[in-house]
């Protein structure tokens, strides 16, 4: 990146780090006369089998993440409009996290990527496996947000 970002990706999953994140890059947006773009990205999962047929009926559970993580997007985009940002476009991708954030900077040629510090993964790391691989591996300066104060909206 030369001089200041133009384009920043927000990866989020709505955890408490990842509103932070968002919280943040509305600043660095503004600040920077930058465009903002959000991504939530559904982790690709092992499928399992239940005995009986009564899973063929409702929703299957890919059509139920998929749900569930476009409401979080768009709770996302709705707070960051209410805080007085802009979101440019919205992204709801599948696959690996880390990856899909990582080739969707790439894409849209993002000068900055910001991430929260910790996701909603169980496991407790100083610094967030997804947010640790997107830094070591995209093409821009990437800033892994730690959340801080409340997390409750902007």
């Amino acid at each position: 990146m030369n001089g200041n970002p133009k384009k920043i990706l927000v990866a989020t999953d709505g955890s408490r780090d990842s509103v932070s994140a968002a919280r943040r890059a509305v600043g660095l947006a503004k600040a920077f006369d930058a465009e903002l773009f959000l991504v939530h990205v559904v982790p690709v999962s092992v499928p399992y089998h239940m005995s009986g047929d009564d899973f063929d009926e409702g929703p299957s559970i890919y059509e139920e993440d998929a749900e569930r993580a476009q409401r979080i997007l768009d709770e996302q985009v709705k707070e960051i409009n209410e805080a007085g940002g802009e979101v440019a476009k919205a992204y709801l991708k599948v696959g690996e996290p880390d990856a899909e954030v990582v080739t969707l900077a790439e894409d849209i040629e993002a000068d900055l990527v910001v991430a929260g510090s910790r996701g909603k993964s169980p496991l407790r790391r100083p610094i967030g496996s997804v947010s640790s691989s997107i830094a070591a591996h995209a093409h821009c300066p990437v800033l892994v947000v730690r959340e801080s104060g409340s997390a409750e909206g902007f």
